[in-house]
């Protein structure tokens, strides 16, 4: 498959960038939802955009929010949550090597989008400490790697924070995260060349989102939360129906 975006169709190529630009606000304003929200549509479009470019971008959208609100980064909760990571990693690498099939690969990963969507939806809270930090973390590397998306384990140790308060945490563990999630596909021979270049060419829209979201600073909330769950889980449901035809 020649992944080299600029030779998709021009209707394809305005998706892509509308997705991702919309991705990375919602990223920047809520610290995590990136990929839940971009993913999912990235791989209707072409499944070579997932997980790879589509965390690739993630990762750099969370470094530029960490940077903008280091100060307030707990940096003991990021050191835990990202040894949990690894584990994730490297038990989503071992899956991987076992999905090679398209089709086959398409339905894994709408069943985890949708198991992340069901985990957002369920409302469920667990008491935040480090033995929950770092299962939660857990977790959230296992679902990032496959399909992109990890936001919804730690949502759930964060909710009942501000999100002014849990936004700067998340940033950076998403940004370290998805950094760790990135190796082990590179290392396991999952990534390459071909979703590198296909993270780089969906850069200027990411770069376009950054630039809005700090405009949009304050006024992009969890209020629009419920909707973007129910599009994203929309495009689930059509990549499992994917995988079963």
């Amino acid at each position: 498959m020649d992944v080299s975006v600029l030779m998709y169709p021009p209707a394809m190529l305005v998706a892509i960038f509308v997705i991702v630009t919309f991705g990375t606000i919602v990223q920047s304003g809520l610290g995590m939802g990136f990929g839940l929200v971009a993913a999912p549509f990235l791989a209707l479009i072409d499944p070579v955009m997932v997980p790879v470019p589509a965390l690739f971008l993630g990762m750099l959208t969370s470094v530029w929010a960490a940077l903008q609100e280091r100060p307030s980064i707990r940096w003991n909760e990021v050191g835990v949550g990202v040894a949990g990571r690894f584990t994730g990693v490297l038990a989503a690498t071992l899956v991987l090597t076992c999905v090679a099939d398209p089709k086959l690969f398409m339905l894994v990963f709408g069943a985890l989008i949708l198991a992340a969507l069901l985990l957002s939806l369920s409302g469920w809270q667990l008491a935040f400490s480090r033995r929950n930090l770092f299962g939660m973390a857990n977790l959230s590397g296992f679902m990032a790697t496959i399909t992109s998306v990890g936001a919804p384990p730690m949502a759930m140790l964060y909710q009942g924070r501000l999100a002014g308060e849990a936004r700067p945490t998340l940033s950076a563990f998403f940004a370290l995260g998805g950094i760790v999630s990135l190796a082990g596909l590179y290392f396991s021979g999952w990534a390459g060349w071909r979703e590198t270049q296909t993270a780089a060419l969906m850069v200027p829209p990411m770069l376009l989102g950054l630039y809005i979201a700090r405009r949009l600073r304050g006024r992009f909330d969890s209020r629009y939360r419920g909707a973007l769950l129910w599009m994203s889980g929309f495009a689930a449901l059509l990549l499992i129906f994917r995988g079963l035809s």
